[in-house]
């Protein structure tokens, strides 16, 4: 683990991942990142996700510096840290819409088998 990196998700999220999110453990996971320092719990998986993939592309010692000081910064002003009606942040479920209509369609389907 590394001081700045993408944040470490819990395990269970590993075989929900995109390839494209994937390609945020191409750099060691950190204790404060590019996401937390641009709405922490605040925005999105998704919008999560492209900010440490946006990290991993453009990771520079530069970089580092910044999203400390920022972190700093963050902390002082209390930001982002919870989603509206969460006390931190939803569980990550990006397949949610499509995990339903799969289910719908499986039904459907085994209706129609029946017939």
């Amino acid at each position: 683990m590394s001081i700045v990196g993408p944040r470490p998700l819990l395990m269970q999220y590993l075989d929900r991942y995109t390839p494209e999110q994937a390609r945020r453990h191409k750099v060691k996971p950190g204790i404060t990142g590019w996401a937390q320092v641009n709405g922490r719990n605040a925005i999105s998986w998704e919008d999560k996700f492209k900010l440490d993939v946006w990290y991993v592309d453009n990771w520079s010692l530069w970089l580092d510096v910044k999203i400390i000081f920022l972190t700093i910064w963050k902390i002082l002003k209390r930001e982002g840290i919870n989603q509206p009606g969460q006390a931190t942040a939803e569980e990550f479920m990006p397949h949610a819409k499509a995990l339903r209509f799969q289910a719908a369609w499986s039904g459907f389907l085994t209706v129609v088998k029946w017939r």
